[in-house]
């Protein structure tokens, strides 16, 4: 099976699939009188329909063993979908540029070192969410509203990558 090797990630390298939201080297202005620094604006809430509403929830995931083999993507194809790791851990985030069927030779793994979230656009295939803590929380903002909004695709046994960790995580380490 193929290792998919996982890239440090990074807005330039996640923008075909969405929006970084980190406040490394943004724009902020001061509001509250100067005791706060706003960074305005990191990611944009796509929504599809005059009936859908942005929402902001929290999940509380469970980590999966690893290695994992990457056998499905879905999409929200009205909505997009945020995630903000709450606790301060690093997280995985696998995706595939939208299209009517995931692309297996397009997939992409990212690191986030636990300061770092995304916002997948519209239709992006991703694997739902991977924690690598035993739990961990997140934000997330998404769409509610009428209509079906989970594509789920199912590769073929040939099409399935092998996701391992081990080297983000010791990349990580070794930074600090």
């Amino acid at each position: 099976m193929r290792q998919l090797p996982i890239e440090p990630l990074s807005r330039e390298a996640f923008a075909p699939f969405g929006d970084l939201i980190a406040t490394e080297g943004r724009e902020h202005f001061l509001i509250n009188n100067g005791s706060t620094q706003r960074y305005h604006r990191l990611a944009q809430v796509q929504l599809s329909g005059p009936e859908d509403t942005g929402i902001i929830s929290i999940f509380r995931a469970q980590a999966l063993a690893m290695p994992l083999v990457i056998s499905m993507l879905e999409r929200h194809p009205h909505g997009s979908q945020a995630f903000m790791p709450l606790l301060g851990h690093p997280f995985l985030i696998v995706v595939a540029p939208p299209a009517d069927t995931p692309d297996p030779q397009a997939i992409r793994a990212f690191f986030s070192d636990g300061r770092q979230g995304v916002n997948y656009h519209r239709g992006v295939w991703h694997h739902p969410v991977l924690a690598l803590q035993p739990q961990d929380d997140f934000l997330v903002v998404d769409r509610s509203g009428p209509g079906n909004n989970c594509d789920e695709h199912f590769f073929p046994v040939a099409q399935q990558w092998l996701l391992n960790p081990e080297q983000a995580l010791a990349h990580a380490e070794s930074r600090g």
